[in-house]
């Protein structure tokens, strides 16, 4: 369930139509609802309830919007980062520090050390190579890390191939075979306290059993861990659950996750750690646009071309996804279209053969759906600005984030001298 809905033949956000939003700010615009936020954050927390005392962190990169994730930090939410940028988020955000998972294959020398610095809750190895870096940093600088070791185990997510993190040939983690060796390896280095096992195998799942079959070989990695002497106090099973993007599209709730992950971890005496973005941000947000015009190319559809673009939301060009794409004042009447925006590249192209809501020139529409890995992919391709972002509460709205002018872009830009 979202709070986007049609009222009196208008769509609101919450209690603000969305016409009003579009005259002040301008399009395209994010528009994020807090009440679906909120609700989506308390189903997922809800959907864990039989377990001990689990750790939900949010996954910053799917929506690093400050005003977005101070609704989860009063949630009581932590996050998973994977930058130094996005752990400063979180704590500007107001999540704590020992709330905070670090994850991501590449963490620098300076990501380690500001991690360390703050204070952060756990550290997500992705090699053992990192493992001693971080032992030695934390050395040089008296503190001790905790960390969990990240595994690849192997498994199929069943999801894009650009978005599967669990399979042999992807960079993630390490091998699940050598993964008993390299955590005792890595157990034995002063600066470092290893304490868990982490695995995240890919994002929009639509089926768990990619997951379950992925949580039987971490159960099983840490009986053999625990058999050879070492303590495993935590596990942390990533995040990954699909949302719908089409309009009546099931797949599983958060509430089939909670009952599954029960199952199958009955036994493993750990602290569960889990890292959901998609799930909570999702479908908590539109990107609202406006129809510059159409046009026809032969006798085929005519083409839709929309003020948002690929540089505004990726994930159709990126992925080839789908996003439903509706009329904010729909007149009952229906067309076939190609939906377009105005970029120079023919894969600035939103939805083919698509049947949707009649629209004109000057009519707003809005792509669902677009909560998570919208604007946070966003670029400025094409001299284009930044897209705006706004939080609507009931019956208020505020601009959360500025709309970045192409000419602000510029100004950052210099000309040497020796090209005068």
């Amino acid at each position: 369930m979202d709070h986007f809905q049609i009222r009196d033949g208008v769509m609101h956000a919450e209690d603000v139509p969305l016409p009003r939003i579009a005259e002040e700010v301008g399009t395209p615009v994010y528009v994020y609802s807090r009440a679906t936020l909120e609700r989506h954050a308390r189903v997922f927390r809800d959907a864990l309830s039989g377990l001990d005392n689990p750790h939900i962190a949010f996954a910053v990169k799917s929506n690093p919007n400050l005003a977005v994730l101070k609704v989860l930090a009063n949630e009581g939410y932590g996050a998973d980062v994977v930058s130094g940028g996005e752990l400063n988020r979180a704590l500007a955000a107001g999540m704590k520090p020992e709330d905070i998972v670090f994850s991501g294959v590449g963490k620098t020398h300076a990501e380690l050390l500001q991690g360390l610095e703050k204070g952060i809750g756990q550290f997500n190895i992705e090699s053992e190579e990192e493992g001693y870096e971080l032992a030695a940093i934390a050395r040089r600088h008296g503190r001790t890390a905790a960390c969990a070791l990240r595994v690849n185990p192997d498994v199929d997510a069943r999801t894009h191939e650009k978005i599967s993190t669990g399979k042999r040939e992807n960079k993630f983690g390490v091998p699940l075979d050598r993964a008993a060796e390299i955590y005792a390896r890595l157990a034995s280095e002063e600066g470092i306290e290893m304490r868990g096992i982490a695995v995240h195998i890919g994002s929009q799942l639509a089926d768990l059993e990619p997951l379950e079959t992925a949580f039987g070989k971490v159960g099983a990695l840490i009986g053999e861990i625990r058999a050879a002497g070492f303590s495993v106090t935590h596990a942390d099973l990533g995040g990954g659950l699909g949302v719908p993007y089409k309009a009546g599209e099931v797949l599983p709730s958060p509430a089939d996750y909670g009952a599954m992950v029960a199952r199958v971890t009955k036994g493993w005496d750990v602290r569960l750690m889990f890292e959901p973005g998609r799930v909570i941000a999702g479908n908590a947000g539109v990107l609202l646009t406006r129809v510059i015009r159409s046009k026809r190319s032969g006798n085929g559809p005519p083409f839709v071309v929309v003020d948002a673009a690929m540089n505004d939301l990726a994930r159709p060009a990126m992925y080839g996804a789908w996003h439903d794409f509706e009329a904010v004042e729909p007149t009952g009447e229906r067309m076939t279209a190609h939906i377009v925006g105005p970029i120079c590249e023919t894969g600035d192209t939103f939805a083919m053969d698509r049947e949707c809501d009649a629209l004109g020139a000057g009519d707003l529409a809005v792509f669902r759906t677009a909560g998570a890995y919208g604007a946070t992919m966003a670029s400025s391709y094409n001299s284009r600005g930044f897209v705006a972002e706004v939080l609507v509460d009931g019956d208020k709205f505020a601009v959360v984030a500025d709309r970045i002018a192409a000419s602000a872009i510029m100004d950052a830009e210099r000309v040497p001298e020796w090209l005068l």
